[in-house]
């Protein structure tokens, strides 16, 4: 067998669980799909859309929740800009940092 390779049980149902090193090292998260086939014998499972990594954190629960909130933010209106280039965005909010400063004194 190959370095790393696990077992799994089929259930009567059919299920299999990837064990969890697999999953953790493939970033598979629960709904992702799989691609499965049959190759000279053996089961080929393929992850659907493979995520990178180092970009998993992305798909954490918690990351997602603040993708949520920024879209309703910004459904809300809840934004600045638009900006017309990165040179005009810092000279706003230099400006709105310069005008909380002054209502602090």
């Amino acid at each position: 067998m190959a370095r790393g390779t696990k077992t799994a049980k089929v259930g009567a149902d059919g299920r299999v669980t990837i064990p969890k090193g697999i999953r953790e090292a493939l970033c598979l998260q629960p709904g992702d799909r799989l691609w499965i086939r049959v190759e000279n014998g053996h089961i080929v499972l393929v992850p659907e859309a493979r995520r990178d990594p180092g970009q998993s954190w992305f798909w954490t629960e918690e990351w997602q929740e603040g993708e949520r909130e920024a879209d309703e933010d910004i459904r809300a209106g809840r934004v600045f800009g638009p900006f017309t280039s990165a040179e005009e965005m810092k000279k706003y909010f230099q400006a709105l940092k310069d005008e909380f400063a002054e209502r602090e004194e």
